[in-house]
């Protein structure tokens, strides 16, 4: 039986990166890198799944993949996890092992238990190309704007709204006939290639300590 975070025998007895999920939806973005470090547990690994939804079907897709997952009641507020609600992710990301965080379309503002916690370490994808159309709905901001160029961005998670440090980016073309759901359908294609690859690479570039289990 493989020990979660133990390598595998002829390969590097280096620890495997951990990290957790935050989302609050379907769980599109999170099933592409479900199926991405299946195919290769080596780069890194899926270490739990939480949601601030309890019905999310992102809660589902962790079942179907065999990874614990949890829903944390978020508390009061609308548009951020209460500070006890954080704080509470916080401790089942810990009690997980997680090396750092990923965002797989979590609707909340992250704030300063999360930050504090896994500061550097906390990713995102938004839908657009950074630094344009930051906030909701940046499909549509982008058609109704008339862009030539859409896209999206994977960044790291600061105390802003999509203001961290940018990893990546993926270009989609805007059509001349494209509306905000058929350019949205394009933009995801592209989040489920870009996605994986940059965790995959952040992964690769930090440096975690030994495990004890």
């Amino acid at each position: 039986m493989n020990t979660p975070g133990a390598s595998k025998p002829g390969v590097s007895c280096m620890p495997v990166p951990r990290f957790g999920v935050l989302g609050s939806g379907k769980g599109s973005n999170f099933r592409a890198l479900a199926e991405a470090f299946k195919e290769d547990s080596r780069e890194s690994e899926v270490a739990i799944v939480l949601s601030d939804v309890e019905e999310a079907g992102i809660l589902d897709l962790a079942g179907e993949f065999g990874i614990p997952h949890r829903f944390v009641a978020p508390g009061h507020f609308r548009t951020r996890m209460s500070p006890e609600a954080e704080e509470a992710m916080v401790r089942l990301l810990q009690e997980a092992r997680v090396d750092f965080v990923v965002l797989a379309g979590f609707m909340r503002v992250i704030k300063e238990p999360l930050l504090k916690a896994f500061p550097g370490r906390i990713l995102n994808i938004h839908p657009s190309l950074l630094p344009a159309f930051r906030g909701l709905e940046a499909w549509r901001q982008a058609v109704e704007a008339g862009v030539t160029e859409a896209g999206c961005t994977v960044h790291l998670v600061d105390a802003g709204v999509d203001t961290g440090r940018i990893l990546g980016q993926s270009r989609v073309p805007v059509r001349t006939d494209d509306t905000a759901d058929s350019l949205h359908a394009r933009i995801q294609v592209a989040e489920h290639e870009l996605y994986p690859r940059m965790v995959r690479e952040f992964a690769r570039g930090i440096s975690i300590g030994p495990r004890d289990f």
